[in-house]
């Protein structure tokens, strides 16, 4: 016997809870609406102002004094392609969904991880929700984040920065219990602050395993904002939608390949400028 053959369905559970989300913090989820399609805006609108070679140029320059010479090629030529494919509005809309994504991601799992690294009961009540979150499929964020926010670029980011925090959460955690314990006895014993302990000595300790994190924050955010071209958020999602929904095939490959552009794109600048901060990098 099935939830089916006794007539009892979970979302007859979780309806009367939207229902009274939506009455009563209605206020605020107009609010987070607001505040995050105005930051998305002013990315989108800073990435489309500039023609599209000038804005290669500009970045390509700026990688090449901050990170390395061969990281502004790569870009160069990542650029290049969604450029010439004709997805060069898409992609920055869809850089310009990540981007947002992704701070706040990295803004609410970093702090956790460091929290559960140090707390073993949080990190053992935390263990079991981290496990759910990145055993559901994908597109399922998207179901109460719609129901929320309606159809729009604010559910997709919702969804996406769900989605994103359990690997940079968990690798987090994990990169700062690796930390040698001579160092931090090291540091304790010349009277370091703790917050001096955490900057000089844990945090760059902790970076190998913080860039694998990040890594796959933005591959894990890429894929759900290319989901969420299904509920309207835009960008290269909406071309393979559209080109999934029309059949053709010519249109979907090339919005594929943009978007595997913008995923190597995203993952060797951020990756790059970590790595030069830490002094991994030499100057070309």
């Amino acid at each position: 016997m099935n939830l089916t053959e006794l007539n009892v369905s979970p979302g007859a559970y979780l309806a009367p809870v939207f229902d009274w989300l939506n009455a009563n913090l209605h206020g605020l989820f107009v609010a987070i609406s607001h505040f995050v399609e105005a930051v998305l805006g002013a990315i989108e609108a800073a990435l489309l102002l500039p023609p599209a070679w000038a804005l290669i140029a500009v970045v390509c320059g700026l990688t090449a004094v901050f990170i390395s010479l061969r990281n502004a090629v790569l870009a160069g030529v990542l650029l290049g392609f969604c450029w010439v494919s004709g997805f060069w509005a898409a992609s920055m809309q869809t850089i310009a969904l990540v981007s947002v994504a992704v701070l706040i991601a990295v803004a609410i799992a970093f702090p956790l991880g460091i929290l559960a690294a140090r707390v073993k009961r949080f990190d053992n009540a935390i263990g079991p929700v981290m496990n759910i979150m990145q055993t559901v499929p994908p597109w399922v964020y998207l179901i109460p984040a719609v129901i929320i926010f309606s159809l729009g670029k604010v559910p997709a980011i919702i969804a996406t920065v769900i989605y994103g925090i359990p690997p940079m959460l968990r690798l987090t955690s994990l990169g700062f219990r690796q930390v040698p314990k001579d160092l931090l006895e090291l540091g304790q014993a010349t009277g370091a602050k703790p917050a001096t302990i955490l900057l000089k000595i844990e945090l760059p300790s902790a970076l190998p395993t913080l860039l694998v994190g990040l890594n796959q924050c933005i591959l894990l955010s890429l894929a759900m904002v290319v989901l969420a071209g299904l509920v309207g958020a835009g960008g290269l999602g909406a071309e393979v939608t559209r080109g999934l929904t029309r059949m053709e095939m010519g249109l979907g490959l090339r919005a594929g390949l943009a978007i595997v552009a913008v995923a190597l794109l995203l993952d060797r600048l951020s990756r790059g400028l970590l790595e030069r901060r830490r002094g991994a990098l030499p100057a070309h």
